[in-house]
C-alpha cells in the first residue's frame, strides 16, 4: 500500500511527524508532500496566481510553497509515478470539528484526494486549556491512529466520502473509546477581531478565536472529544442540501 501524507501545519509540524510514524505502522511505503510554511486556515483554496516552489527536504520528503490542496495535486500529478491507494493529512495542531471543517487545510488535503477518488482520512489532536497548543498529548494521535486507519479502511470509505478523525486531549490510556459521530455545531460566535497598533500607532487587526461556553449537541463530534473518545465523522464532497431543494424546486415550477 502506498500512502500520501500532507498537512496544513507545515513540513516541520511535529503533527506531521507523528502522521509518518502512524503511516509506517501500516506500509513501508509512504511519501510526504507538505507545506513549506504554516498553511492553517486556508482551507480547500488552490494556488492559480502564484507558482509553485517545489523542494525535496529528503528522501520521499517533499516541500511545496503552496497551500494543501497544492500539495496533494502536486503529489498524484508531478511527484509520485503511481497513484496513491490512500491519503492521509494531519496531524493537526488541535481539533478540527463543528465550523472547523469549513476553514481547515487538514479537511481539504483529504478533500483533494477525495476528488481524485483516492480514499482520504484527516486526522487531528485536539488540545484543551490545561495543556495548550504548546503540550498537546501527541501520544494519543500517535497510539491509536493506526488502528483507527486500518479499521476505517478494513470498513471501506465510498466515493466521494472523506473520514475526519479527531483525537481526545487525553493521554493513550485515558481514551474512553471511538465514538462515530456527525458533525457538530457551536452555539456561539466563532470569531473576534482584535484591533492593535503598530510602532507608528497606526491600527492592524488580528483575527482571534471566541471561545465561549456551549453545549456539545448529542452524537457530535464535539461531544465525543469532550467524553474522551475519538471522534469519526464521514463527511461528503456533495454540499447539496435536499429538503430545501425540493421546496425550492416546488416553488419555481
Amino acid at each position: 500500500m502506498r500512502i500520501l501524507i500532507t498537512n496544513d501545519d507545515g513540513i516541520h509540524a511535529p503533527g506531521l511527524a507523528v502522521l509518518e510514524r502512524i503511516a509506517h505502522k501500516l506500509t513501508d511505503d509512504v511519501i510526504v508532500v507538505a507545506p513549506e510554511t504554516d498553511q492553517s486556515g486556508v482551507a480547500h483554496s488552490m494556488s492559480l496566481n502564484d507558482p509553485l516552489r517545489l523542494r525535496e527536504v529528503s528522501p520521499e520528503r517533499y516541500a511545496v510553497r503552496g497551500t494543501p490542496t497544492d500539495c496533494v495535486i502536486m503529489g498524484v500529478r508531478h511527484i509520485l509515478n503511481a497513484r496513491p491507494d490512500l491519503i492521509l493529512s494531519g496531524v493537526n495542531r488541535g481539533a478540527n470539528v463543528a465550523e472547523d471543517v469549513t476553514y481547515s487545510g487538514t479537511i481539504a488535503g483529504a478533500m483533494e484526494g477525495t476528488l481524485f477518488g483516492i480514499p482520504s482520512i484527516a486526522l487531528s489532536q485536539a488540545f484543551g486549556p490545561t495543556t495548550g497548543r504548546m503540550g498537546i498529548l501527541w501520544g494519543c494521535a500517535e497510539a491509536h491512529g493506526a488502528a483507527v486507519v486500518s479499521r476505517i479502511l478494513d470498513l471501506g470509505i465510498p466515493p466521494d466520502i472523506l473520514v475526519n478523525v479527531n483525537f481526545p486531549d487525553r493521554q493513550p490510556e485515558e481514551v474512553k473509546g471511538v465514538a462515530v459521530t456527525v458533525q457538530g455545531k457551536r452555539d456561539s460566535e466563532l470569531m473576534n477581531v482584535e484591533e492593535r497598533k503598530d510602532g507608528r500607532g497606526l491600527p492592524y487587526y488580528w483575527l482571534t478565536f471566541a471561545r465561549r461556553p456551549f453545549a456539545p449537541g448529542h452524537g457530535t463530534d464535539l461531544e465525543a472529544l469532550s467524553q474522551g473518545r475519538i471522534s469519526i465523522t464521514p463527511l461528503r464532497l456533495d454540499l447539496t442540501d435536499e429538503p430545501t431543494l425540493t421546496r425550492y424546486a416546488a416553488a419555481f415550477g
